[in-house]
């Protein structure tokens, strides 16, 4: 697995005994099933030692993700005859006594035996409940691993965690500790994740990082590292065919910089952002488009109306569009979506639309600015230009932003509705850019067949920034008296 491999800084060293620990169905059996089958693909020799279940229950596992386990030894423990044969149960020596020795034994002799390159032992839980103390257990572990020792075996050791007590005796013995977790969402599919709580004389990559399972097999997600991605590109200035909206903001935005929208429902932030999307697509270059809020259809028709023809950019492989179920992805997979997208795909112009879809994907507030933050700059040290919008709560007058991001966008587009004249009316201004002068102005837009128009600056209004507009002077010249 890729992604395994990534946070573990190369992957797990020969000759080592390492834990894979998390409670039953955090994705273990999945897991380790993998790392066999890899090493299979490879040419070696693997085992799959099972104490808890059989070899048939395992094969259809397999099975269920499309895996035949061709090349993979599977040798079942314990019997199930042993477990109810009244011969075997003692009445003046515990039988656990003996059933740990015997484990033990039939352990060493399939090692022996089959002399594998990889090991997987499932579970320790079993050796644990057999062995009926916390000092006995530490010993046995300790003799299973000084046994493997100086094999150059890769042994990969489960457990689920099942018992009372939290027991760390293998956290100390094994070189590396590995953990899955599974999360259970109020909304949705249950969220997974990893993380690599220790490995020895290795720089691994820390905190926890999603991770889902699907047919074909457990997946993991890195977690993005904005200071890892740097790459050298030219910062020309991003243009559009609409000189008012240039003029808006500054002769236009920089490659490599990232626009916030903010605006009320309605107020025209998705075709706002579709119009410097079809102007990048025009010069020859790529897009992507992650839509969070809206069914693409129905996008697609309402950009028609614009002239603007997502459907064709598609078609042509300049515009790549996603829909995405916030209840279903994890930011996480977004992620490495989004470095799909300009890695792979070469996309200068990336949309996230919107934010609060993209919240709705994450565990809390203070994640989403963090997981933001990283992905803003990753993006902009890619060279592309990052268009994300967010509705604010309200319509007229006092609006709020659900979570306030504006300090992380080098530029920031806001859009608001005015009332004149009984209409209701879109005015639209630049409250923020970082890397050079824009307009100070509040400019009328519309957004009709034609596209989006810009008209003059509202200088005949006042108090419009904080909501409480009042006319003073001559009234303006509004857009459609002017065309």
């Amino acid at each position: 697995m890729p992604g395994l491999d990534d946070i573990l800084g190369g992957g797990l060293s020969r000759g080592r005994v390492f834990l894979l620990e998390g409670l039953p169905g955090t994705g273990k059996t999945t897991v380790a099933m993998q790392f066999l089958l890899e090493g299979a693909r490879n040419g070696e020799k693997v085992l799959y030692l099972t104490l808890s279940e059989s070899e048939e229950e395992l094969r259809a596992a397999a099975a269920a993700h499309g895996w035949a386990l061709d090349g993979v030894e599977i040798v079942e423990l314990i019997s199930p005859d042993s477990l109810v044969d009244e011969k075997q149960q003692q009445s003046l020596l515990y039988s656990s006594d003996l059933e740990l020795v015997e484990t033990t034994r039939r352990i060493f002799e399939a090692f022996t035996r089959s002399k594998p390159d990889r090991l997987v032992l499932d579970s320790l839980s079993e050796i644990r409940l057999l062995s009926q103390s916390s000092l006995r257990y530490r010993r046995q572990v300790l003799a299973l691993k000084h046994y493997f020792a100086g094999q150059g075996t890769i042994v990969l050791m489960l457990d689920d965690m099942t018992t009372e007590t939290e027991d760390k005796t293998v956290h100390s013995v094994a070189h590396g500790v590995v953990c899955l977790e599974e999360l259970a969402r109020e909304y949705g599919p249950e969220r997974r994740r990893i993380r690599v709580a220790k490995y020895r004389g290795r720089g691994f990559r820390g905190g926890y990082h999603d991770f889902v399972i699907e047919r074909g097999g457990a997946r993991v997600f890195p977690r993005l590292i904005s200071a890892e991605h740097r790459s050298s590109f030219e910062r020309d200035k991003v243009t559009t065919e609409i000189t008012e909206l240039d003029a808006l903001t500054g002769g236009g935005l920089e490659r490599g910089s990232s626009v916030l929208i903010l605006g009320p429902a309605g107020t025209g932030k998705s075709l706002l952002v579709l119009t410097f999307v079809a102007a990048a697509v025009k010069k020859g270059e790529k897009a992507a488009l992650f839509v969070f809020d809206e069914e693409v259809g129905l996008l697609a028709e309402r950009a028609r109306g614009l002239g603007i023809d997502i459907i064709a950019m598609m078609d042509a492989g300049a515009l790549q569009v996603e829909q995405i179920d916030a209840a279903e992805l994890t930011p996480g997979e977004l992620s490495a979506r989004v470095r799909k997208c300009v890695e792979e795909n070469g996309a200068r112009t990336v949309v996230v639309d919107s934010l609060n879809g993209y919240q709705a994907a994450m565990p809390g507030e203070n994640a989403l600015v963090l997981h933001m933050h990283e992905l803003l700059q990753y993006l902009n040290r890619q060279g592309a230009t990052t268009f994300v919008t967010i509705a604010q709560h309200g319509l007229v007058g006092d609006t709020r932003t659900p979570v306030d991001v504006t300090y992380l966008a080098d530029t920031v587009i806001l859009l608001r509705y005015f009332e004149t004249r009984g209409r209701l009316r879109r005015a639209i201004s630049v409250v923020k850019k970082r890397t050079g002068a824009h307009e100070d102005t509040i400019r009328e837009y519309s957004i009709g067949a034609d596209g989006v128009r810009i008209g003059e600056a509202l200088v005949s209004f006042q108090g419009m920034a904080r909501g409480v507009r009042s006319l003073f002077g001559d009234a303006p010249e509004l857009i459609e008296e002017r065309h």
